[in-house]
């Protein structure tokens, strides 16, 4: 079902866990499938520093969010914020369509976590 790339991320993921006094926080959940998804940012002078995550789901979930959490690291805001979920299924090189669902949970998890960020700025 899933391809060996995916398997690897899911086996070993990066980035699990909590970030103390984190800068962001992104929650995000699907009913359907019971999927819940929480993504903490570290960011200084815009630009994420760090990046963890908290997943309760299936290898797919397990996978983008290691991804996503891996891909955000370094960037900016503004570049964070474009990061879809095309490019996170790009990156582990393919998902089952019905597990597509998981990537579009971290591209919202990520964006979440970056308007927490942007509101407790202001």
């Amino acid at each position: 079902m899933y391809n060996e790339k995916v398997m690897e991320v899911f086996r070993n993921p990066k980035n699990v866990g909590e970030i103390e006094n984190p800068d962001g926080v992104g929650r995000v959940g699907n009913a359907s499938c019971g999927d819940i998804m929480e993504i903490q940012l570290k960011i200084e002078n815009d630009i994420i520093v760090d990046a963890k995550f908290r997943t309760f789901g299936c290898a797919a979930a397990i996978a983008t969010s290691s991804t996503a959490t891996e891909m955000v690291k370094g960037m900016t805001v503004e570049d964070a914020l474009k990061l879809t979920n095309k490019k996170v299924v790009e990156t582990l090189g393919g998902l089952p369509a019905q597990k597509l669902h998981c990537s579009v949970l971290a591209e919202e998890a990520i964006k979440k976590a970056i308007e927490d960020y942007l509101s407790k700025k202001k």
